[in-house]
């Protein structure tokens, strides 16, 4: 109780630095200002849990987590019509996505900060009968909220790398509380199991990745078909969700070994950024056409912008190569599963935490390889857009890799229901 209020007092100490960081991402994002009462428990009447029904909640912070978490949503949708289903997220891009796919079957709402006056006000409005939470989100006081409040929460997909787990350790004391409370866990790995385990969870379970289990959006397929025409004869390197710092390695790598007829397509991870890479290319003297323009890539062009969301399956099915950003700095890597999912042949760099088990499950596959630096990415791409049937071989064992694994979906949602019908969650 004692760290969890010193917790909470460091909270109140940065609401400010808190504030002013939300109202500058909205110059870029206005959502982000938009139903600003939701941040602290404050929600419209209509925001409510409708009389005589039970309520599932998901929570999913961001749009990787929201599109994760879909097969999932999916699932308790189909096997509950009789519940409502309640999607929170902290960010703008996930409120996005989460209104693209849930749009008109689930009440979508900003989850609070975690002060325990706007989490004690979110349970009372909702009133949920399960909180599931997408992968690592651990807010203190909304944990024991809902402990306060017999509601049982689940944390689905969940990954805890060394790193995180010796983090928690060091707090342990408002760590262990925590990770204790939760009436499940369904582990992404083994080790993702034991190190919450270490950490005191009570009832935790190898699930495997909700990820093997995403689809590609309706419609992919048709906008790869579309893209390549806009990108003509040329082959397609693709650097795909990058990060801050990565762009420029990757355009100094090009400028010392340019890819012979071939577009360099980079697609930033956040929406916020498409400007800066913009300016990128122009302060290098690169000419580049964007997504955003619509339309076909010039002849001579080398480089292409993809300033645009929700279209990243389509730009993977576009490409003969892609390198998943997040991995070349120490970001711990972004889905590397979607890439595998389109068939094509996937590069990775050295930083994987957040995927450390689904990028070595993948290179003993055959379906990606790895590289210690934007060189060796750009050494690695360029022998695979010389060796078709290299990357025809690549991208059928990311096929199969993705098959095997699937089933995640289906043993979280038998969890939830478990959790629903008031049995314990034992151990499998």
């Amino acid at each position: 109780m004692i760290w969890r209020l010193g917790y909470t007092l460091l909270l109140w100490g940065a609401l400010p630095a808190i504030l002013v960081r939300l109202y500058w991402r909205s110059f870029r994002e206005p959502a982000y200002l938009e139903r600003f009462g939701e941040r602290f428990g404050h929600y419209a009447p209509g925001d409510t849990r409708a009389p005589g029904r039970r309520l599932i909640w998901v929570h999913a912070v961001s749009l990787g987590e929201m599109h994760a978490a879909k097969p999932l949503v999916e699932r308790l949708i189909t096997q509950y019509p009789q519940h409502e289903i309640l999607l929170t997220q902290m960010t703008a891009s996930g409120c996005e996505a989460a209104q693209k796919l849930f749009a008109g079957r689930a009440q979508i709402v900003w989850l609070p900060y975690d002060y325990p006056f706007a989490v004690r006000a979110f349970l009372e409005r909702f009133r949920p009968d399960l909180g599931i939470l997408i992968e690592t989100e651990v807010w203190f006081n909304l944990i024991a909220a809902c402990r306060d409040k017999g509601v049982p929460l689940l944390l689905a997909n969940a990954r805890l790398s060394e790193r995180s787990a010796s983090g928690y350790l060091k707090i342990a004391p408002l760590a262990r509380p925590a990770f204790a409370s939760f009436a499940a866990i369904a582990a992404q790995s083994e080790d993702d199991a034991r190190r919450f385990a270490a950490l005191g969870a009570l009832s935790v379970i190898v699930t495997g990745n909700l990820k093997f289990d995403v689809e590609a959006a309706p419609g992919s397929e048709q906008l790869a078909r579309e893209f390549r025409a806009r990108f003509g004869q040329q082959k397609v390197f693709l650097a795909a969700s990058t990060r801050d710092g990565e762009e420029a390695l990757i355009l100094d790598a090009l400028e010392a070994q340019p890819l012979r007829d071939t577009l360099t397509a980079i697609v930033p991870r956040h929406p916020q950024r498409f400007a800066d890479v913009a300016a990128l290319f122009e302060q290098r003297g690169l000419a580049y056409a964007r997504r955003s323009a619509n339309c076909q890539v010039p002849g001579e062009c080398r480089y292409f912008l993809g300033d645009s969301v929700g279209e990243l399956a389509a730009y993977y099915r576009a490409a003969d190569v892609a390198f998943v950003g997040g991995s070349l700095l120490d970001y711990g890597a972004q889905n590397l599963i979607e890439a595998c999912a389109a068939g094509i042949p996937v590069l990775i760099g050295p930083s994987v935490y957040n995927f450390a088990m689904a990028a070595e499950q993948a290179k003993q596959a055959g379906a990606a390889r790895s590289a210690g630096d934007a060189a060796g990415i750009l050494m690695e791409a360029s022998r695979l857009l010389e060796d078709p049937a290299a990357r025809r071989s690549m991208g059928d064992a990311g096929l199969s890799f993705c098959a095997t694994h699937r089933g995640a979906a289906d043993r979280m949602a038998g969890i939830a229901a478990r959790l629903l019908g008031g049995a314990p969650c034992q151990l499998d």
